[in-house]
């Protein structure tokens, strides 16, 4: 499973940041359209329904209060379950396109004697362009917000992301805080995360292997109601010594003895009699391990014991790790830990009931109902038990209802207590609600389905009920990411779709009934090569197809064989005109080339009065040689074929553009961007070719990195739009 397009290019950040507003805004040009004025106008929301689709890398559990449950996730923000809706409600969709960093979520703290209070420690990426972190405040469970902006980096999408939780509550005063960071060593806050300082006294300050000080974890017992608490273990990223321990309060800080070498702590929890439990892995995952292990210390007496369900390296498969763990607070005996890394059977849930002395494996003999997401099945007979199971929480209410996270999903079991007994754990998708898809491209053709996506990571889907989800990912093939979709305008059952799969097989699909069903090319034109762009002409008769890092080929017998084109360079964008079908352009870099022959030759295009071509290139429906082009230095607009394009007054910044059916009383098409317009982020609506924009998002919805934007050609005023991480929504005008 590829998670490739998960971590953002510097390139499309580059356009996230003008969007931003970090750009030149655009310039008075000769000829340019009439300046832009902007109202907003009242959306209703929604997602399209997939259900979960990314890395699950946090469950928590709120100890005092039942039904109180949290989800991080690594791209896609964090959610709460609703108890009443039994589904989980987004958080963050509120931050904007400029704090589109904070969607990555590298802990949740959780004050164990104050239900109302959450903190959620933000930030995706700790190199240079993903800005420093941020601690969220909340008093209400996170239907509203304070923020802390931090002095250094956090990686919710980096390496050990399931690790944790590196923030942690003091039990008996919730005004101290501790939070381990990647590269910066302890930090610490006196006033409920309002300020912070780092812990000069913890042994490490500064960068260590990119993981850092991972784990805290406070010992009740040794404190008082409103004073600190004295006793606090905290983790290190560290083969050699992982695990420290201060008895003063966090003023000084020792290794403890004894303990294992050779791995290092990925969670840890204390139970409540005197025992700390660690599970241990040799890396931070979700890949790259090969041994790991489950210890139990006596935090009075010191003394260590091995309570590893099965040993990596004595299994008679090859190595893995441990990472999920979650304790019973009422039986200190009973708790559940998950392996990490392990391909060979499959990650398991090992459930005990006698403190690790006996454990049961809950894969085995599992059933697992994938119905709320069918795609789970990845096109097989049945659903398997998951990678990547890095999250694990059992209900303190209820112990026998067990949660994991997957890299795609959660699923959850409420009777894993009696599968010792009976060999039998029943298991359904408890993702509903979380959307998390990194959306690549959108496709809304005039006939058929309203929707055909391309993701990443689980490839697309055709969405012929939006509020319900597809019966399965797109198939034949299946395809990890999916970089491009187009249609025929004059034949739009016609649909053509390129990505990234087995690199075996061609990496690319048609189909004739609007992305019912679909057929894989015979043939690629490059062996082991996808991705990239692909187009169909406007009488689905000429299929152009650049892979990724290389110049278009053409077939015009679907895929069965291919012929290169000549002119263009490699690594291009192909759009076909709407209207005349053998007019193609392509975009490499700034430069736009142009094709009269189907695709056959190209060449270079003067495009003058074009500026920043950094964008995804649109043609309009039914008019030819119209395009549009965004771009970080605004929105351009060409009548002539792309000969000369003029600026649409007022845009500062556009990073996508899609067309929907006309406005009543108008013959021109709508025209919706993500960008940046009179100085205002968000979604627009042009009714009028661009001299007046509506916005359509708000400020309760921004949805932080905004991919694609589109309309419907057959519903006026719809918009799609595909997100990095908070999967694809639509949304109408409120009426």
């Amino acid at each position: 499973m590829s998670v490739n397009l998960r971590f953002t290019s510097p390139r499309f950040m580059l356009a996230i940041l003008a969007v931003s507003g970090l750009a030149l805004s655009t310039q008075m040009v000769l000829g340019a359209i009439p300046p832009t004025k902007t109202v907003d106008e009242p959306y209703r929301w929604k997602n399209v329904a997939i259900v979960a689709g990314g890395f699950i890398s946090g469950i928590r559990f709120h100890p005092a209060q039942k039904d109180l449950a949290y989800v991080r996730t690594d791209i896609g923000g964090a959610y709460r379950w609703d108890p009443n809706l039994k589904q989980w409600v987004p958080l963050l969709d509120w931050l904007k396109n400029e704090d589109w960093n904070l969607y990555g979520i590298e802990s949740i703290g959780l004050d164990p004697s104050n239900p109302k209070k959450l903190y959620l420690a933000c930030g995706t990426y700790t190199n240079d362009w993903g800005g420093n972190g941020s601690i969220l405040r909340s008093d209400d469970q996170g239907r509203s917000f304070a923020r802390t902006d931090l002095p250094f980096k956090l990686g919710g999408n980096e390496d050990g992301r399931s690790i944790g939780e590196r923030l942690a509550v003091d039990p008996n005063n919730g005004s101290i805080l501790f939070f381990g960071t990647r590269h910066n060593g302890l930090w610490t806050s006196t006033d409920s995360g309002a300020t912070w300082k780092q812990v000069t006294t913890f042994p490490i300050t500064g960068r260590t292997n990119g993981i850092g000080t991972a784990v805290v974890v406070f010992d009740p017992r040794t404190g008082k109601k409103g004073l600190p608490t004295q006793t606090i273990f905290v983790s290190e990223a560290s083969r050699e010594s992982g695990l420290y321990r201060s008895d003063d309060g966090g003023k000084t800080w020792s290794p403890v003895s004894g303990q294992p070498t050779g791995i290092y702590p990925h969670q840890m929890a204390l139970t409540a009699a005197d025992t700390l439990i660690l599970t241990y892995s040799d890396g931070p995952g979700p890949n790259g391990i090969s041994d790991g292990a489950v210890w139990s210390y006596s935090v009075s007496g010191g003394t260590w014991t091995d309570i590893t369900p099965v040993k990596p390296h004595q299994s008679g498969e090859g190595g893995f790790g441990y990472a999920g763990l979650s304790i019973d607070p009422h039986n200190p005996r009973s708790m559940v830990v998950s392996t990490l890394d392990r391909w060979g059977p499959g990650d398991d849930v090992f459930r005990t009931a006698d403190g690790g002395k006996t454990w049961f494996g809950l894969r085995k003999g599992s059933t697992r109902d994938s119905s709320a997401a069918p795609y789970m099945k990845w096109g097989n007979d049945a659903a398997s038990f998951g990678w990547w199971t890095g999250a694990l929480a059992m209900d303190p209410f209820e112990p026998a209802r067990v949660l994991y996270g997957t890299g795609a999903n959660i699923w959850g079991s409420d009777d894993t207590s009696t599968a010792a007994s009976n060999g039998v754990s029943h298991w359904d998708v408890r993702g509903l609600g979380i959307e998390e898809t990194a959306t690549i491209a959108l496709l809304s053709p005039p006939v058929g389905p309203h929707l055909i996506s391309g993701l990443g990571d689980i490839g697309g889907f055709t969405h012929q009920d939006l509020d319900k989800p597809a019966p399965g990912m797109t198939l034949n093939p299946i395809l990890g990411n999916v970089d491009s979709l187009d249609y025929a305008e004059a034949a739009p059952s016609v649909v053509v779709r390129v990505g990234r799969g087995s690199a075996d097989r061609p990496q690319g699909a048609y189909s004739t009934d609007a992305g019912i069903t679909w057929t894989e090319f015979p043939v690629a034109p490059l062996p082991r090569k996808g991705g990239g762009s692909c187009a169909v002409s406007a009488d689905g008769k000429v299929l152009t197809w650049a892979p990724a890092d290389s110049i278009p080929y053409r077939s015009t017998d679907f895929g069965q064989s291919w012929t290169a084109s000549t002119g263009a360079p490699a690594g291009l964008q192909i759009v076909a005109d709407r209207v005349k079908a053998s007019t193609l352009y392509a975009v490499a870099g700034n430069k736009l080339f142009v094709s009269e022959d189907g695709g056959s030759t190209f060449m270079a295009q003067a495009a003058s009065g074009l500026r920043g071509l950094d964008g995804f290139l649109r043609a309009v429906p039914a008019h030819k040689g119209d395009l549009w082009a965004p771009s970080s230095q605004g929105l351009f607009r060409s009548r002539d074929g792309g000969v000369t394009f003029n600026a649409i007054l007022g845009v500062d910044a556009a990073q996508s553009v899609g067309f929907g059916k006309a406005a009543p009383g108008h013959d021109y098409p709508t025209v919706f961007i993500n960008g940046k317009v009179a100085g205002k982020s968000g979604v627009f609506r042009s009714d009028d070719q661009g001299a007046s924009w509506l916005r359509i998002t708000d400020d309760h919805h921004e949805y932080g990195v905004r991919n694609v934007v589109i309309g419907d050609p057959r519903i006026f005023g719809r918009v799609y739009l595909g997100t990095n991480g908070r999967g694809v929504l639509y949304a109408d005008p409120v009426r």
